[in-house]
């Protein structure tokens, strides 16, 4: 049931990509008008870069929230994982269509992940930011590389992602401590999610993608939020 949900979150995702871009082409049209011709941005934007990177910083959050589906019985877990795995899938079926209506490869040959963060000057690269627009961004700068870039190791490509080998441990893990190790690992991810997300609503021009990015980044901190006090029920908290 839950692999049926999120497929229908994929296929409602299709259908919202390609009414936001015409919402967005729509600017200033009366009804009736000839459609406006679709905004396309460059394949080495924010815009597309962001939507490559998401997607798959998404798949991994649907994966993470699988496993501890199956490693625990605990419904309150559970329930977060899958709503977390509905979500995602959702957003990451939004930004495959975007580049899709853009006719953008998903992949982009030569190009290191996060690399139109620092190309185009995000977060982490330069720029003043207030107090609250640098939580979650210390996982960035610190993460190795020069200027804050994300080194990518053990299969962890971008900022907060789970390497194989605490994929493996998740694996493994039951019960309780199944229950820690997820929030943890989810915990890390929505953190680096934010600071991507928090990037492009800065730097996207597509204004149906800096949306979705704001939206993103109100949502998962609001997750956070809901994850620092599952651990603590638990007698955990977040890893330094």
């Amino acid at each position: 049931m839950a692999g049926s949900a999120v497929a229908l979150a994929l296929l409602l995702a299709g259908v919202a990509t390609v009414a936001s871009a015409r919402d967005d082409t729509a600017d200033g049209k009366q009804p009736g008008a000839a459609p406006a011709t679709v905004r396309v941005p460059g394949p080495d934007s924010a815009d597309a870069g962001f939507a490559r990177d998401m997607a798959v910083h998404h798949q991994q959050a649907v994966e993470m929230s699988f496993i501890v589906r199956d490693r625990t019985q605990d419904e309150e877990v559970r329930r977060f994982a899958y709503d977390i795995a509905n979500t995602q899938a959702n957003q990451r079926g939004m930004l495959l269509g975007w580049l899709d209506l853009w006719e953008l490869p998903k992949v982009a040959a030569g190009q290191e992940p996060m690399a139109w963060m620092t190309t185009h000057g995000g977060h982490g690269a330069h720029g003043d930011h207030g107090a609250d627009d640098m939580d979650g961004m210390d996982g960035m700068e610190d993460a190795g590389g020069p200027d804050g870039a994300f080194t990518a190791h053990d299969g962890a490509l971008m900022p907060g992602m789970a390497t194989r080998t605490e994929l493996d441990r998740l694996r493994k893990a039951s019960g309780k401590q199944a229950e820690v190790l997820f929030l943890q690992l989810m915990t890390d991810h929505h953190t680096g999610g934010v600071a991507m997300a928090r990037g492009c609503a800065e730097l996207c021009t597509v204004k149906a993608e800096k949306r979705l990015a704001q939206g993103m980044v109100e949502a998962q901190r609001s997750e956070l939020d809901a994850m620092a006090k599952m651990l603590a029920a638990r007698g955990a908290k977040s890893r330094p």
